[in-house]
């Protein structure tokens, strides 16, 4: 069996849902999806004489092939390893076809065969899409959903107090009982994104909104914060402190993603688990915060930290210093499952992120597997050849993106 071709295809979606496919010469085929990037078909379009005529087999070889073809443009972080961990999940998906067995098995086996996942509510309201260079845009589905909710009953300000606590309860009523929202979204896009300081007044709105969705949902539902790396250690310190008495899972990337000195301050000050990980790339990108005790708990994003097998190995490293895994996950129903074949192998698996409950076609992305995906706030781990579902094809055309080939060329 040898490599013949490699191909992408992208939905536009909240996100560019970017899935690359791997086909062999005798007509078996494995699908993966890469988290975004800019540029990225043209990564894999280029990394693609890698793999061509090669056998798929010998997955651990090839993916350190394509690091090394890759390492001009950053040999242990980089978009590269976006695309690289697509490709890589391609090929697992092709093997475990090939020989009928699942990619959890392929990983080790199970350790349980249900995933428990949190919704990301975004803020009083989820509806959003995001381009490659994370600028906001309105694809055409986008516009008709922010049409049909115009005419709700929702709060107007999305951002209050009030709009918080609405879409809790509304989450909650899904089946979910781990929900994380966006704490630096309170005060909207501020003036200088990228060194963002606190007022007291900031810090008690943060406060109070987080009162809100804890008195909305009662102590039974876990609440965790994401902040999107926006603040400096001294007011990370301060909000952590204000959130304290709220029982929060965890306060999210507060600080930017190499601050490793600053995450272990800030772990050190607080009873507020701390937790990091979705912009970083390998074991390599991990070890640091791992070997200082910096986080108490790890998001490593499955779709773009190096493949199915090295979030395992990121995972099993981080076992060693007792710290568990949540993973970060933003990618579409196809993703999703393979992150699950991937949790469903780790003993130190916390929860996995949900990003699409406002992607009005996201269950419908996926063919193989009961819909909804997810059900009282869980997946079951599909037990069929490779990742155990298939790219829908005729909805995923219908939101293709422009400009973008669909598996073709």
């Amino acid at each position: 069996m040898r490599i013949v071709a490699v191909k992408t295809a992208v939905v536009e979606a909240n996100y560019d849902h970017t899935y690359v496919r791997v086909f062999a010469d005798n007509g078996e085929y494995g699908t993966g999806e890469c988290f975004f990037s800019p540029g990225l078909t043209g990564i894999i379009r280029d990394l693609s004489p890698v793999l061509v005529g090669k056998d798929p087999q010998h997955i651990e070889r090839l993916t350190r092939e394509l690091r090394r073809a890759a390492s001009g443009a950053g040999a242990v972080a980089g978009y590269a390893h976006n695309a690289i961990s697509g490709m890589e999940a391609a090929l697992c998906d092709l093997i475990g076809k090939h020989f009928r067995v699942p990619v959890w098995q392929l990983l080790g086996g199970q350790f349980r065969d249900q995933i428990r996942v949190y919704a990301d509510c975004h803020a009083g309201e989820g509806l959003e899409s995001w381009g490659p260079a994370l600028l906001p845009r309105q694809p055409p589905w986008f516009q008709k959903e922010q049409a049909r909710r115009s005419a709700s009953t929702k709060p107007n300000d999305i951002l209050s107090a009030e709009a918080y606590a609405a879409h809790a309860k509304e989450t909650v009523a899904r089946g979910f009982d781990f929900l994380k929202f966006d704490l630096d979204a309170i005060h909207g896009q501020p003036a200088d994104i990228l060194t963002r300081l606190l007022t007291t007044q900031e810090i008690q709105q943060m406060t109070e909104v987080v009162r809100a969705v804890r008195q909305a949902v009662g102590q039974d539902v876990q609440i965790a914060l994401d902040c999107h790396w926006r603040y400096n250690l001294g007011d990370a310190l301060k909000i952590a402190r204000a959130l304290a008495p709220f029982d929060i899972a965890w306060l999210e990337d507060p600080l930017p993603p190499e601050s490793v000195d600053g995450f272990r301050i800030l772990r050190e000050s607080t009873s507020v688990p701390i937790c990091t990980g979705e912009n970083l790339y390998l074991r390599e990108g991990f070890k640091p915060l791992l070997e200082q005790y910096a986080v108490n708990i790890i998001s490593p994003d499955i779709q773009k930290t190096g493949g199915l097998w090295e979030a395992k190995r990121i995972a099993d490293l981080a076992g060693l210093y007792e710290i568990p895994v949540a993973p970060h996950n933003i990618s579409s129903p196809l993703g999703t499952i393979a992150s699950c074949h991937v949790c469903s192998t780790l003993a130190n698996f916390m929860v996995l992120e949900f990003h699409g409950t406002d992607v009005p076609f996201w269950d419908d992305l996926v063919t193989g597997v009961p819909k909804p995906l997810i059900q009282n706030g869980r997946i079951h781990v599909p037990d069929g050849p490779g990742l155990g579902v298939e790219l829908n094809e005729s909805v995923a055309r219908e939101y293709a993106k422009t400009g973008e080939g669909f598996f073709e060329g």
